[in-house]
């Protein structure tokens, strides 16, 4: 076995036209970094001209080299290069010189496509880009520039859609005209289908009227939050779907009506009574909390109460301060509970009894409900929900965390495709 192959091996080249002189690895200073530097010539006899086309019938002749040095992936944390001397050839048929090709990289370029290649993987990654630059010995816009090669392997095909979907929306960067971009995913596989820049509704309606009516018709469920433009969209452009409420959304709406009548509650209280202002305020938890994840059983000492004493209760006293905040508490548990076990019979009769209401924001929030009863009635129903695309968003969030916010809309939807791991890896070029 040569020495040719198993350095071909171990700097992973495919072009077996590569050939490796007997010293072939030299440390050199490179931009005042000592770099491994593998020397090499590219060499073969063409088949034709790649000027004129003419069949090599010895009119084409060996007509000496050129010299690249081209950027290659780590080896044991040093810069390495490949010093390649590229064998140039005359063609006495039209009298014009070519070069050699090879896989290793791109036309007119010095950045090798292993490199291109690593830093795509590398951008999956909770990292920032210039990280990722420094990394590959490479600079921030190279990275960028192969991030933004991206773009053309997902554009959308406006000829189908998945019969479940989600929408949502998170916050969008500096130079989009509107505050928020518009996501959305199959509700069934949670690969997401595309980003939108605005997610206003004249922007939505124009982005999806380029997909067929036959596409359209074929979405049966979609799940939004309570965002009202996401439904007039639905009824025009989606006449077969049936909307579904995202049930976190149902029980975030009703939790934070709650809270908010906990904290009026407990301001009344700083003056007159600061001995329920300071339960109310250091227990807002246990409020909140589930009433079946209490514990009754598992007592320890609190100083406040200057006994060992149960979270349920420590949940009853507080409770007993006040008669709004109980008649608050019973409303709140009873609809968590009906949309944890999904029903919708009794969430409906519960709504339109007559409840008593002291907090004007529970109130707001059942008038929502008995509003929005029609989609939550399917939110009840089908299984789907927004978690995937909440994950997805919390996604995006480490992503701008990391990088410091990101000025282009454009290369922001293409880190996020990458980043998802939704986008096949290709070599692009740089």
């Amino acid at each position: 076995m040569s020495h040719n192959y198993s350095i071909r091996s171990l700097l992973n080249l495919k072009d077996n036209n590569i050939f490796f002189k007997n010293n072939f690895v030299k440390d050199i200073n490179i931009k005042e970094v000592i770099s491994k530097v593998f020397l090499a010539e590219l060499t073969y006899s063409p088949a034709h001209c790649e000027c004129c086309g003419s069949i090599n019938n010895n009119s084409i002749i060996k007509y000496g080299f050129k010299n690249t040095l081209i950027k290659l992936p780590k080896i044991s944390n040093y810069n390495t290069y490949i010093k390649l001397k590229k064998q140039r050839f005359l063609c006495k048929e039209c009298g014009k010189t070519f070069t050699a090709k090879t896989s290793l990289v791109d036309k007119h370029c010095f950045i090798s496509n292993q490199t291109k290649l690593a830093v795509a993987n590398e951008a999956k990654l909770k990292i920032s880009e210039k990280d990722i630059a420094r990394r590959f010995n490479s600079s921030h816009n190279t990275v960028n520039r192969i991030v933004n090669s991206f773009y053309r392997y997902h554009l959308p095909n406006f000829n189908y859609l998945p019969k479940k979907l989600c929408f949502d929306e998170f916050k969008s960067v500096k130079e989009c005209s509107g505050a928020m971009s518009f996501i959305f995913c199959d509700a069934e596989s949670h690969k997401i289908i595309d980003i939108v820049e605005d997610r206003r509704l004249n922007k939505l309606r124009n982005y999806f009227s380029k997909y067929s009516q036959k596409a359209r018709n074929s979405v049966t469920n979609i799940v939004i939050d309570m965002y009202s433009p996401y439904i007039t969209l639905i009824k025009e452009l989606f006449p077969k779907a049936k909307i579904s409420i995202d049930r976190f959304h149902l029980v975030q709406l009703i939790n934070r009506s709650f809270n908010k009548t906990r904290i009026n509650i407990m301001n009344k209280f700083r003056k007159e009574n600061p001995y329920i202002y300071n339960k109310l305020k250091k227990y807002w938890k246990l409020l909140l909390k589930d009433s079946s994840k209490l514990s009754y059983l598992r007592k320890h000492y609190h100083h406040s109460f200057r006994q060992y004493i149960s979270e349920e209760e420590i949940v009853t006293k507080i409770l007993s301060f006040s008669k709004e905040l109980e008649e608050a508490y019973t409303i709140y548990q009873n609809l968590i509970f009906f949309v944890k076990t999904r029903n919708y019979i009794a969430f409906k009769r519960f709504i339109k009894s007559n409840l008593k209401f002291s907090s004007h924001h529970m109130l707001t929030s059942i008038k929502t409900y008995i509003k929005y009863l029609p989609y939550i009635k399917n939110s009840l129903t089908y299984p789907f929900s927004n978690g995937p695309i909440e994950g997805i968003n919390n996604k995006i969030k480490v992503i701008k965390r990391i990088a410091f916010g990101y000025r282009s809309f454009y290369h922001l939807r293409n880190r996020i495709l990458i980043y998802s791991n939704l986008t096949t890896i290709k070599i692009p070029s740089a």
